[in-house]
């Protein structure tokens, strides 16, 4: 297993990540798996037994059942090196403090994640989504706090505009406050448009980037094709509608692409799909999640799959997005003083 630094932080963390979105089945969540402790916790050694660093869940996952589970199987192993982290912002309640990122949603949260998860630190912090409502003084203010009282070690930010995070930033270093060392965001083959800002964002200011649903919810799995059934024991059968899909030929095209060259390397389309991620502009490391050991166990051998330069221009060409303004505009008249951020939304392909 590969580890890369996160951000300009000196944390290290193995280049998958296990997502949890799938442990509890707890209301919606049933759609996207039914995890139980026992299947968890098998699940979670075989992880780390593979060197994966770090786990990811949310206070919102299961209404904190994953955050549970988590936190027994964990009991009396946080002092390995298993890294947690935690998500703060969306609804969990009908009262009108019950979403946000105001200081008292923040620090009620954190503080019933420290208890759901048995630990007295959460390791990275996210903040799940935007908030315009609060103030950012607020919200960086209450995540310093936070991190100043050893409850957390570091934030980041999640499905956040590009703008959101540069103001962000800009408040941390105006008020000397906690900086975002990482993002966390939605970005496949099918779905290239953090490339606009998101990844040359966190190229020029030092961001990591993990990344959720890297098979666009199996979508690039290998388990749907073109003009086939499609399987009956999936999220998106369930009725769980992320990521949106606007191209279905754009994405059966792709899909095409994946299986001839997985078919061609004797490995799975997902591998293949997790292996070009790995190898984008400022990726840290890619958020995996599945119902069962074989799904894990199949993502995980992606971590040791090497792309040719051949199999990633012919990736990059069928998934390649339209090149929007002002980026035409600068491939046409500013090409010869680009950077290494601006080349991200610039790459040739």
């Amino acid at each position: 297993m590969e580890y890369r630094y996160l951000g300009r932080s000196g944390l290290k963390i193995s280049t998958l990540t296990m997502g949890t979105m799938t442990f509890g089945g707890k209301g919606n969540f049933a759609k996207v798996g039914t995890v139980g402790l026992d299947e968890a916790r098998r699940l979670i050694d075989l992880c780390i037994d593979s060197g994966i660093n770090l786990i990811d869940t949310a206070n919102r996952y299961s209404d904190g059942l994953s955050e549970e589970m988590i936190g027994e199987i964990l009991a009396g192993r946080r002092k390995g090196d298993v890294l947690v982290a935690s998500k703060a912002r969306m609804r969990v309640g009908d009262g009108p403090n019950d979403s946000g990122v105001s200081r008292y949603h923040l620090i009620r949260e954190c503080e019933k994640s420290l208890k759901r998860l048995r630990t007295d630190v959460i390791d990275i912090y996210f903040m799940h989504e935007w908030d315009a409502m609060t103030p950012l003084e607020e919200m960086l203010e209450a995540l310093d706090a936070l991190v100043r009282q050893g409850k957390i070690r570091y934030i980041g930010c999640s499905n956040y505009a590009g703008w959101h995070v540069m103001k962000s930033l800009a408040v941390s270093e105006r008020d000397h406050r906690q900086r975002f060392v990482t993002q966390q965001i939605h970005y496949t083959l099918e779905a290239r448009e953090a490339e606009y800002e998101l990844l040359p964002i966190a190229v020029d200011q030092g961001l990591g980037v993990l990344v959720w649903s890297p098979l666009a919810g199996g979508l690039l799995s290998g388990k749907y094709r073109r003009n086939q059934d499609q399987p009956t024991d999936t999220r998106r059968f369930a009725g769980w509608t992320e990521p949106p899909i606007r191209d279905e030929e754009r994405l059966w095209t792709i899909v095409d692409v994946l299986i001839e060259i997985a078919d061609e390397r004797g490995v799975s389309a997902a591998q293949v799909a997790l292996a070009w991620l790995l190898g984008r502009p400022a990726v840290t490391s890619l958020v995996i999640g599945g119902r069962n050991e074989a799904q894990f166990k199949d993502n995980i051998a992606a971590a040791h799959l090497t792309l040719t330069d051949e199999e990633r221009y012919r990736l990059d060409t069928v998934s390649a997005p339209p090149l929007l303004y002002p980026y035409w505009h600068q491939r046409a008249t500013a090409n010869d003083r680009l950077g290494p951020a601006d080349l991200v939304a610039q790459m040739p392909v």
